[in-house]
């Protein structure tokens, strides 16, 4: 199932437009590359990469538990209205009382 929620992430979900973060990342990204040799800008590299993995991966696993919780509550829901029926002055959950 998580194959499904995966996919279903892929073709919901639209990240936030971070301009400014980005505009810092590659200011910051080309003083490293004056400032470090070769070898030192790699490893800070791989550090980067690696939380930007950690990042995507956390993403993709709020949505899929955030989907699951909502898949619940509602199967919670349907469950309790077939054991309580809505009351006949009642026109639907959007009436206030």
């Amino acid at each position: 199932m998580s194959g499904t929620l995966k996919w279903l992430y892929d073709r919901v979900y639209t990240p936030l437009p971070m301009t400014e973060d980005k505009q810092e990342v590659e200011e910051c990204h080309r003083q490293l590359i004056e400032r470090l040799d070769k070898q030192e800008r790699r490893l800070v590299l791989r550090i980067i990469d690696a939380k930007d993995h950690i990042a995507a991966e956390r993403s993709v696993d709020s949505f899929i538990c955030g989907f699951r919780l909502a898949w619940g509550m509602a199967n919670e829901l349907n469950h309790y209205m077939k054991e309580r029926p809505v009351p006949e002055n009642d026109s639907g959950p959007d009436t206030l009382a």
